[in-house]
């Protein structure tokens, strides 16, 4: 389980970028946007300001200085903490060492599926079968220009491991679309009967549980 104020996994790369060197906010942004790591981190600016006074409130950053530049308006730049440091690395150690449930929202939908009409839904799923293969084949041109670029896979494991999640969804959707296209999907018949009768139909399991 997560511990007590690690929710927001942006306040990690936040953690992160500040162990490297002290930035203000929006050097923050643009490093983990030149990074690409927005695509692994939900990265909203005005969210970012709302994180980084939470570290400082909780003592994980401190100011290190304010700088002007012109007519700009002054910026403060941050440092990480030595307690800072410790739950940066605390928190990872825990991220990458404990699975703890996440709440993936297609597998809310999946978990709601009865809700559609089979022939609807059996157009959606392939409508995301589409979509799952443009993002597998994106990231297969994605990654032949980080290796010609001669970045380490260690600095984009996380899209490789986005891109093993996408494979495998592909694989159960299409499964998935197949048993539904077949008739085999057990339970198919009264999910059909739900929708052809509006809803008023008792399902044969429950009446096996009586």
């Amino acid at each position: 389980m997560v511990g007590k104020g690690r929710s927001n996994p942006l306040a990690l790369a936040v953690l992160v970028c500040l162990y490297e060197a002290p930035m203000h906010p929006y050097e923050v942004s643009q490093t983990l946007r030149a990074r690409h790591k927005d695509e692994s981190v939900r990265l909203n600016y005005g969210s970012l300001y709302a994180v980084i006074e939470s570290l400082h409130k909780r003592g994980l950053v401190a100011v290190a200085e304010t700088e002007r530049s012109g007519r700009l308006p002054e910026r403060t730049i941050y440092r990480i903490t030595d307690a800072g440091v410790h739950e940066l690395r605390d928190w990872l150690a825990e991220l990458l060492a404990v699975p703890h449930k996440e709440y993936p929202d297609f597998e809310a939908a999946l978990s709601f599926l009865p809700a559609v009409a089979p022939d609807e839904a059996l157009q959606l799923l392939r409508d995301r079968l589409e979509r799952l293969e443009l993002a597998i084949a994106g990231y297969e041109a994605a990654r032949q220009l980080v290796e010609k670029g001669g970045l380490p896979r260690l600095l984009w494991v996380e899209a490789e491991f986005a891109h093993a999640r996408h494979q495998a969804e592909r694989a159960f959707t299409q499964a998935l679309v197949e048993e539904i296209a077949g008739g085999t999907l057990d339970g198919l018949a009264w999910w059909r009967q739900l929708h052809e009768t509006g809803g008023d139909v008792e399902a044969p399991w429950s009446r096996a549980a009586r």
